[in-house]
């Protein structure tokens, strides 16, 4: 008898996941420690034309190019999608997300609200995890903790948050990332993950 449940145990479908949210809430650090952790997700790495912080690797982190390179880029149509953050440009390979997703890898990238948005348009059937802080005191003490904020530019970066937060109700989860519990934010998101793989209606994700 137990064919008859074969119909209904579908292999899930390849995901892919956008992880979103504020300069500064931890997307990066979220991302190292799944790595860490050994989880089975392509990891995508954004290509960027600011230069590396202290610690990056270049590959590891992100492929970091220059402005030139960037914009042969964007040019040649190799981009999934690109932005200027900051007056610095990040962006997604085309290339590297395909061919994730054609292999039946699930697919994570992180990426600022408004790349989220172009995502949303191209791939609407993807997994949108809005990832916060506890509070704004919470966030303004992580950028600080970087040493790379002037104050001018951390004002910057909270203003840009309050229009940030507007796009939250685009979003399908939001996940805290409390400060001192990294781990309880991974968990958090890998729960989100299996639970789109039992889904009775799968999604499809075509670019």
């Amino acid at each position: 008898m137990s064919h008859l449940l074969d119909p209904y145990q579908p292999t899930p479908n390849p995901l892919l996941v956008v992880l979103s949210g504020p300069s500064g809430v931890g997307k990066d650090s979220v991302l190292r420690r799944m790595k860490e952790r050994g989880y089975p997700f392509h990891f995508v790495i954004t290509t960027t034309d600011r230069p590396p912080r202290p610690g990056e690797v270049h590959g590891r982190d992100y492929f970091f190019v220059s402005t030139q390179e960037f914009e042969r880029m964007i040019a040649a149509g190799e981009l999934l999608e690109h932005a200027v953050v900051y007056g610095q440009y990040k962006g997604i390979s085309k290339a590297q997300v395909r061919t994730a997703l054609e292999s039946g890898q699930d697919v994570i990238m992180r990426i600022d609200v408004q790349g989220a948005a172009t995502i949303r348009h191209l791939a609407p059937e993807a997994v949108f995890i809005f990832l916060s802080c506890e509070s704004e005191a919470a966030l303004v003490a992580r950028l600080k903790a970087r040493g790379t904020e002037t104050d001018a530019t951390l004002q910057a970066r909270l203003a840009v948050l309050a229009q940030e937060l507007q796009h939250l109700p685009e979003f399908d989860y939001l996940v805290i990332n409390h400060s001192g519990r990294l781990d309880e934010t991974v968990e958090t998101i890998a729960a989100i993950i299996r639970a789109e793989k039992c889904r009775v209606r799968q999604r499809h994700i075509t670019l």
